[in-house]
């Protein structure tokens, strides 16, 4: 564990971040389970079932200071609704409906082309696919 809150610790620091507790305890179990994609509902969630003692409020905002410093990135897949992806590499994105259930989908695998020029002094940062998927009717 002691290895763990080290690298965590450090992957904070680097980005800028203070590593508080509830940072480096949040951070634990966001990074912890490997490439993922949660609610701040869901991380709230799961800290408290770990006994981390921590507010919505907090939760929602580690989550846009990670996004800010680069550690996740959103993902708006739903009007109401909004992922927090750990995987900041260049991917897309199959939503399941009715599941809301997120998965990836490699770079490699979708080809984007003609994509409108950026206006003055703007440039694209990245281009989102989600694409969404519902189960098969019989």
């Amino acid at each position: 564990m002691a290895n763990a809150m080290i690298s965590i610790d450090t992957r904070l620091r680097d980005c800028g971040l203070r590593p508080t507790r509830q940072r480096i305890a949040l951070a634990d179990l966001l990074f912890a389970k490997g490439d993922r994609h949660l609610t701040v509902e869901e991380l709230h969630e799961e800290a408290l079932a770990a006994d981390v003692p921590v507010s919505l409020a907090t939760v929602y905002n580690t989550l846009h200071q990670f996004t800010e410093a680069g550690l996740i990135r959103v993902l708006a897949v739903e009007g109401s609704r909004t992922y927090f992806d750990t995987n900041v590499s260049d991917h897309h994105h199959f939503f399941v409906e009715g599941r809301n259930e997120v998965l990836d989908i490699p770079i490699s695998n979708i080809e984007i082309g003609n994509l409108p020029p950026a206006p003055e002094g703007l440039e694209i940062a990245y281009v989102d696919v989600v694409i969404r998927l519902r189960e098969k009717k019989s």
